[in-house]
């Protein structure tokens, strides 16, 4: 009985921390190394439809090697309302990147960045 309690508690714990909800810069971080990385269902998971089709359309021109450190580093964040921008560097690309994130189902996910969307950098 002891063991069942123990086993429930620790089954309790591991399923509370799947659902912790992340900050867009953490968001950003995860995506960003799982398209270096090859990581589909981690880049899935943490994008929005649209922006999975146009990331994980690209994810095979930046595989790098899965122990290689991406070294992510957030340059600039901002916030408007329900829509938020990252840029980042990391030690793949020389130039920084820029991700669109939006909430979707009380989580951050990015986004498809589109030609007119004017990001605040």
């Amino acid at each position: 009985m002891k063991n069942l309690v123990i086993c429930s508690f620790l089954l309790l714990f591991f399923s509370c921390s799947e659902n912790k909800n992340l900050s867009p810069s953490e968001t950003a971080k995860i995506v960003a190394e799982s398209i270096y990385h090859g990581d589909e269902a981690t880049l899935k998971k943490h994008t929005t439809a649209e922006g999975y089709a146009n990331l994980s359309s690209i994810q095979a021109m930046f595989a790098e090697d899965k122990d290689s450190e991406a070294h992510f580093k957030v340059v600039d964040e901002a916030m408007d309302g329900k829509v938020a921008w990252v840029k980042y560097s990391t030690a793949y690309d020389p130039k920084p990147g820029v991700f669109k994130l939006v909430q979707e189902d009380g989580q951050w996910k990015v986004t498809h960045n589109g030609p007119r969307d004017k990001g605040p950098f």
